[in-house]
């Protein structure tokens, strides 16, 4: 995974107000720590972090951030978000090294295609979106994938059975679901059951007080 080089600037003041006057310049506010630096205040251009973060490696994208006269390996972490924009309004990013193993979650894709749950009416469920790993920041992947195309219905896919670059570990139970094959939905028919037997119609509301109505007669008569 290349390293992504972004400028930040150092010595931002603290504070909300600090913090909109940034964001109004297209700058969004960080914070920098890690492996016992004192945490440094960061400003970056928005626009560049937003289309480092883009990426195939989304938010595992390694970041090399020029603050100053010192530059940090990062990874962003923690980020907040404007709640009806979207748009990123201040990330604390983590320092990490080159040698040193860590954690991060990849996206699992499906691959393939699961004919025999088709040809049963059947349906894909996948209950795991996102692989805990393991491993140096150059060799987390952009994402996993996990072949479907022998599931079967009943039948489902763990962690396992997911191919890993041999400098990948899991972080996570290797028997954890991903994905299985659901069988059909049946559903029932509409009114069965009601109204008596099946195809014996039930009686109307104004067909209930005409024969109310008749019997209260034949009463009268006898």
């Amino acid at each position: 995974m290349p390293e992504i080089v972004l400028e930040a600037q150092v010595g931002r003041a603290t504070g909300s107000r600090e913090s909109r006057r940034l964001r109004r310049e297209g700058l969004v506010p960080g914070t920098v720590y890690g492996h016992g630096t004192e945490p440094v205040s960061v400003a970056l251009n928005a626009r560049e972090l937003r289309s480092a973060l883009s990426g195939a490696a989304g938010s595992n994208a390694l970041l090399s951030l020029r603050a100053g006269s010192q530059t940090y390996l990062t990874l962003a972490r923690e980020l907040q978000r404007h709640p009806v924009k979207g748009s990123v309004t201040h990330v604390d990013f983590v320092i990490v090294r080159r040698d040193e193993v860590i954690s991060a979650e990849v996206p699992i894709n499906l691959v393939g295609e699961a004919i025999e749950v088709g040809h049963g009416d059947g349906m894909v469920e996948q209950q795991l979106f996102a692989l805990p790993v393991r491993a140096l920041p150059m060799d987390i992947p952009n994402s996993v994938e996990l072949d479907i195309s022998e599931l079967t219905i009943g039948a489902s896919l763990r962690v396992a059975d997911i191919g890993l670059p041999s400098a990948v570990s899991v972080d996570v139970d290797p028997d954890t679901t991903v994905v299985v094959g659901l069988p059909p939905r049946v559903e029932a028919a509409a009114g069965e059951g009601e109204g008596g037997a099946e195809g014996e119609a039930a009686p109307s509301a104004e067909g209930a007080a005409f024969a109310e109505g008749a019997s209260a007669g034949s009463d009268a008569e006898g």
